[in-house]
């Protein structure tokens, strides 16, 4: 943060100048000249970190070399001081809302966070006073109800498909040649191999496509005609639990209940509460080293 209060401080000369609203540069001695250098060379970063991190464009350069002057005549005020860390430290916070917010339900404004409720615990903190909760309360709070609280949210808005999900394997359990493990993974057995059974620490090598319920494919080894290799047990469990039981040689068709999957995760194309199909061949396996 140092660093980057540099940089910009650094290139107010040179963006004054530039526009006409700042002190102009004369270079009549070498600390002159080392001082107009160090101000260009200070500037590298700058412009990606406006536009990327902070939405400023050039449209708004202008204004940007009005606050920051502002800024720096203010630095030796301690008042000053104090309200500018303030109004950054308060763009900071509204941005780490919106990412919370995102993280907690995606973009629905209605569940949102209360930033009233939030603002006043910090500024309540902030002077060590007034609060409703001490810090320990709070941190325990977060870690303890955040992902539930979460999680209540995906269950209510993701319900009805959820429930699609879990009517098509009711229905697919009927199925004649569906097999069903007391995990609730569901199997169907396309071509029967011969080979070794993998153990849970060995690395194999599949071919495999990914569809949802509705036949959405969601990923494929065919399509980039290349098979992928893998630990048995660093993927889903329905996966792992599935290939424990397939000789090389097979290919299998699984049907993964989102328990056994992502759960109320979202991933790509996979919503929350998703039913993973998959046609899974497997074509060998090789023993982790011990």
């Amino acid at each position: 943060m140092k660093k980057l209060g540099f940089v910009m401080i650094a290139a107010a000369g040179l963006f004054a100048a530039c526009t006409g609203n700042g002190p102009t540069a004369r270079l009549n001695t070498a600390v002159d000249t080392l001082s107009y250098a160090a101000g260009v060379a200070n500037t590298r970063g700058l412009k990606p970190y406006l536009e990327q991190q902070m939405g400023i464009d050039s449209t708004q350069m202008k204004d940007f070399i009005r606050g920051l002057q502002t800024g720096i005549k203010a630095a030796d005020d301690k008042k000053q001081t104090a309200y500018y860390t303030g109004v950054q430290i308060g763009q900071q916070l509204s941005t780490m809302l919106d990412r919370f917010n995102y993280e907690l339900v995606g973009n629905d404004s209605v569940k949102a966070i209360n930033e009233d409720n939030f603002v006043a615990a910090f500024i309540a903190a902030a002077q060590e006073k007034g609060t409703l909760m001490d810090m320990d309360s709070a941190m325990s709070y977060l870690n303890n109800n955040m992902e539930r609280i979460k999680a209540e949210y995906l269950a209510e808005t993701y319900a009805e498909y959820k429930a699609e999900n879990e009517k098509f394997l009711a229905e697919n359990k009927q199925k004649e040649n569906v097999l069903t493990t007391p995990s609730g993974l569901q199997y169907k057995i396309l071509v029967e191999g011969k080979g070794e059974v993998p153990a849970e620490d060995a690395t194999v090598k599949v071919h495999y496509k990914g569809t949802l319920i509705d036949g959405t494919e969601f990923d494929s080894s065919y399509k980039r005609n290349e098979p992928v290799s893998f630990r048995v047990n660093q993927v889903i469990k329905g996966w792992t639990e599935a290939l424990k039981m397939m000789p090389v040689g097979s290919k299998w068709q699984l049907f993964i209940p989102q328990e056994l999957a992502y759960g109320a995760r979202e991933t790509g194309k996979i919503k929350p509460f998703s039913t993973l199909i998959f046609e899974v061949e497997l074509i060998s396996v090789e023993k982790a080293d011990k």
